[in-house]
């Protein structure tokens, strides 16, 4: 197992990395959040997968498990009305304020019960066990927590650091290729930001060392949550490159017909066109980032409705089939509403070089049609 620690100084804690970890994480939980009775919360997928041996594992520790809550599967699960449901539930089983939650599954399971943690008598422990690539790498680390509205993704939520990760890298073999693509997103923006080489390896890490991919990038995040827990000194919103469209192009799709990763892959794309047309990025190295993306299986490009995409449902063409019938207006109007457009600018992570990111608040939506185009 490798740890990484995450040495916030009020909520220090450790993200654990290896293979075969679930079958004992309840002795781990329990040195995090004692002997409490806590609830498991998962999704439709992940629970018949897993949920057995993590309730088994804590029972073990002499954890009480008071109730496993099982949400559909999918980004419409990030909801409001689903914490409503989920507090109301855990009401219902007797959970108090020395009670813990256990975060099973991929992002939108760790976001959805990060923010009940975080709301449920005004704040409770919790634990994240994440299952997918994305999840492993990214959004289980830094206590971002929160749910979708009509508005726009993650507008309303809470920083909320979680006790414990444990990062099981066994749960990533059964993966969908589409969704282990979407990880490779988050890993490829990492090396973007703040590790070039990791954009030219990780592709091949992907396939013969994914404790040390996880690992690495799990380090990256650490270090920027560090230096920046709540996005106020500037660093974080770095772990923001690909974004800004990224989130314009899920809202307008509907969430979950583009996934994360898709989408920021997208926006990836866009801002290296804007980095290489307004902050000098040298042509080249953005091409490093779009053969990486590529390799990745990751979509490059928004299809045309003239344009047949192929029928090999790879994640390109079912990514470029959601995207096709955006507008470019369309597409500026809803980054208006992102959590990144303040006092009337929009602010674009975009690169000088990589591994070093610029925050820009100077594009016009002349820059960003020509980006798109």
């Amino acid at each position: 197992m490798t740890t990484i620690q995450v040495l916030l100084p009020r909520t220090p804690y450790e993200v654990q990395i290896g293979e075969g970890l679930l079958a004992t994480c309840g002795a781990a939980i329990r040195a995090a959040c004692g002997t409490g009775k806590c609830a498991i919360i998962t999704d439709s997928n992940v629970a018949p997968l897993y949920a057995e041996t993590v309730e088994r594992s804590l029972a073990d520790a002499g954890i009480r498990v008071a109730c496993t809550l099982v949400v559909p599967a999918g980004e419409a699960s990030k909801s409001l009305s689903q914490a409503a449901s989920l507090c109301n539930a855990l009401v219902g089983a007797g959970l108090d304020r020395s009670s813990f939650l256990v975060a099973l599954g991929g992002g939108v399971v760790g976001d959805l019960a990060g923010f009940v943690a975080a709301i449920y008598y005004r704040g409770i422990p919790f634990c994240q066990i994440p299952t997918t690539l994305l999840a492993q790498v990214d959004s289980s680390v830094g206590g971002k927590t929160g749910v979708n509205i009509a508005a726009g993704k993650n507008l309303v939520g809470s920083f909320h650091q979680p006790r414990l990760v444990i990062a099981d890298t066994a749960t990533l073999a059964p993966l969908p290729r589409r969704e282990f693509a979407e990880g490779m997103a988050e890993i490829i923006k990492h090396g973007a930001i703040a590790d070039p080489s990791l954009v030219d390896e990780a592709v091949e890490l992907s396939r013969r060392d994914r404790k040390t991919l996880v690992a690495r990038n799990v380090a990256i995040k650490a270090d920027v949550v560090v230096s920046d827990e709540h996005e106020t000194r500037g660093r974080r919103v770095f772990l923001n490159f690909g974004h800004t469209l990224g989130h314009a192009l899920e809202l307008l799709a509907g969430y979950g017909s583009l996934l994360h990763g898709e989408a920021v892959a997208l926006g990836m794309v866009a801002a290296l066109e804007l980095s290489v047309a307004r902050t000098g990025l040298p042509r080249s190295e953005a091409d490093r980032v779009l053969a990486a993306l590529r390799d990745a299986g990751l979509p490059t490009y928004l299809g045309r409705d003239d344009e047949d995409n192929g029928d090999n449902g790879d994640a390109r063409d079912v990514s470029c089939k959601c995207a096709q019938r955006f507008e470019a207006d369309t597409l500026i109007s809803a980054m208006s509403s992102d959590k990144k457009f303040a006092a009337g600018k929009r602010n674009f992570v975009l690169l000088e070089r990589l591994g070093k990111p610029v925050v820009c608040d100077c594009i016009t939506d002349a820059d960003i049609k020509a980006a798109l185009t």
